[in-house]
């Protein structure tokens, strides 16, 4: 049995270019993208997915994929990839965002821990938040409708020379501000009610400049902080699980051609 070498290229790119789109997608995708997540796992769950993608495509780019055209359709899927994480992405970062206001006010701006999603450094109460927010999205199947979108991406937005389209790239700067107004809805209940807190020491301190503010003023404002948590604990959930689901109607609309 003998294979001409456009049968080859089509095998190749049949399987390549969707493990491309794939591996992007998890390279950025919250959960799938975490630092603690095995590199290794990661390329063997693009690879078990391209896979099962590969033989489902009616039809791929005539194109040789080590040549210049080739790595123009490469690079177009992994801005799909990376646009489809990234806009799940955005609403962990407004939670992070949140969290850093409320630990500012709080006065734990300085109570950092490692964030095993991003790698960086992010206050305790940010922290708080990316765990509730990871819970959630597990408990939605958010994971399992990621997968789903992009295993349906490859129908909807074919491989192809062409990648996503400007009005596209404009509608994920769109959902980034609804995302940051998002996260200053969060954070505003705490916020005020902390500069309210600040501002009765401050009147406090006035009337009687012999009382310490440091050593009454820093716990009665971490306490405040941590009553108002908890108040806003019941509608926070559900909160989160509303800018969960707005983020898979965008990946629909990116995936569109």
């Amino acid at each position: 049995m003998s294979f001409a070498a456009e049968d080859i290229f089509a095998w190749v790119s049949s399987f390549i270019w969707p493990f491309v789109r794939i591996s992007a997608m998890l390279l950025v995708a919250p959960v799938f993208g975490a630092r603690n997540v095995n590199v290794r796992a990661r390329l063997a769950m693009g690879f078990l997915l391209a896979l099962v993608v590969a033989p489902q495509l009616t039809e791929t780019p005539s194109i040789d994929p080590l040549s210049l055209g080739g790595l123009v359709v490469a690079i177009h899927q992994v801005v799909v990839g990376i646009a489809m994480g990234f806009v799940m992405q955005m609403v962990f970062s407004a939670l992070t965002q949140a969290g850093e206001s409320i630990a500012l006010s709080m006065g734990l701006g300085f109570a950092s821990a490692m964030d095993p999603v991003g790698g960086v450094q992010v206050p305790m109460v940010s922290q708080y938040y990316m765990i509730l927010a990871t819970l959630i999205f597990l408990a939605l199947d958010g994971h399992l409708i990621l997968i789903e979108l992009l295993l349906r991406s490859f129908e909807t937005l074919p491989i192809a020379a062409e990648g996503l389209t400007t009005d596209q790239l404009w509608a994920i700067v769109g959902f980034g501000s609804t995302m940051y107004a998002a996260a200053v809805l969060i954070a505003l209940p705490a916020v005020t009610s902390l500069l309210l807190v600040n501002i009765a020491m401050g009147v406090i301190t006035r009337a009687a400049p012999q009382l310490n503010i440091f050593a009454v003023g820093f716990p009665l404002t971490l306490l405040a902080g941590f009553i108002i948590i908890l108040l806003t604990m019941p509608s926070l959930p559900a909160r989160i699980g509303e800018l969960l689901m707005a983020a898979f109607p965008l990946i629909q609309q990116l995936t569109r051609a």
